[in-house]
């Protein structure tokens, strides 16, 4: 769906995803390692002040890849 969405739209779309390998063999075109399968954009174990900042951190993350230009698959880690 995201391929699509940037081919057809050409809006840059990012997956915030847990298992990378799937979003790999999907076809997701930039991709951000979520923290864990049953909170992918947060970390409430950190606490509400570590939570908050891991969820900006992602979302961060994610604005950065957006803005960067790809030939390719890409998963953006750091």
């Amino acid at each position: 769906m995201t391929r699509e969405i940037e081919n057809a739209a050409g809006i840059p779309v990012v997956q915030i995803a847990t298992i990378v390998p799937i979003m790999l063999t999907v076809g997701a075109n930039r991709i951000v390692p979520g923290v864990a399968i049953p909170h992918p954009t947060g970390a409430p174990q950190l606490g509400e002040d570590g939570d908050k900042a891991k969820r900006r951190e992602l979302v961060l993350r994610a604005f950065k890849a957006m803005e960067t230009s790809i030939d390719d698959q890409m998963v953006f880690e750091d």
